[in-house]
């Protein structure tokens, strides 16, 4: 099938031999993302965007990774506006705030604290990610593409089957979206690749693992380390995602 602009991606995520796919197109586009907001691009000047990232803030996560991308001057100004922002809500949550009397029972229920107004502007605020609401969306257009890939291309079924699979956490929303997007007839080939697909991958990182740790016996000193040597960064990504072995995100990179 005749590559299109909006399939290269996967095609390439997929060709890079990973152990997941969507994590590789995950770290693409979380550095374009870092790129645009803290880049020579220079989006944090612009008035429109910046509407938009003091509105939906950052999430700790990528409060750090934009911290470590080094850009002093432009999460100074993010965080300038952001605080008005912030403050501006602040106080309009708390002048609207009045401390309900709790029963005794109340003081024993969870949702009496869930209900807290305070509480709630709180939990919404750390919710709230510019980078991650940008993310979800690109990433839910590379569901559709997989699918689409999945249902018109043979090749890349076949490319699929051999591959190393996915990550538990991209597998888990594959399997989702598989329900809406596939026929019964079409899950039925789904699930009868990928779920052998899973196991058999699963096995070999727990294989790696394993021989890892018989390495350190010193009867195994000279033997050969076979695929062991990054098997504790590639077993953690198996199970969660990401790539924990990676160094902070700079510019230029």
């Amino acid at each position: 099938m005749k590559e299109q602009l909006y399939t290269i991606p996967l095609n390439d995520a997929v060709n890079a031999d990973d152990e997941c796919p969507f994590c590789f197109i995950e770290r693409s586009i979380e550095q374009d993302l870092l790129d645009f907001v803290l880049g020579s691009s220079a989006s944090y000047m612009e008035a429109d965007i910046r509407e938009l990232t003091d509105r939906a803030g950052f999430c700790r996560t990528h409060f750090q990774k934009m911290f470590d991308y080094g850009n002093t001057l432009g999460n100074a100004w993010i965080l300038k506006t952001h605080y008005q922002r912030m403050i501006g809500e602040m106080k309009k949550t708390f002048a609207d705030f009045k401390p309900g009397r709790s029963s005794f029972k109340d003081k024993f229920r969870k949702a009496a604290e869930s209900g807290n107004p305070i509480g709630m502007w709180v939990r919404e605020k750390e919710t709230s990610c510019y980078i991650c609401s940008q993310y979800q969306d690109t990433y839910s257009r590379y569901m559709d593409t997989f699918f689409y890939l999945w249902k018109q291309d043979p090749g890349f079924r076949e490319k699929i089957k051999n591959s190393k699979g996915f990550c538990l956490s991209h597998f888990g929303d594959l399997c989702s979206a598989a329900d809406s997007k596939l026929s019964d007839k079409e899950k039925a080939d789904f699930y009868d690749t990928v779920l052998p697909l899973m196991e058999r991958n699963m096995e070999r990182l727990a294989e790696d693992v394993s021989w890892l740790v018989e390495k350190f016996d010193y009867r195994n000193r000279d033997a050969d380390w076979k695929n062991s040597r990054d098997a504790i960064q590639r077993g953690m990504q198996k199970l969660k995602g990401g790539y924990p072995a990676d160094p902070p995100y700079k510019p230029g990179k």
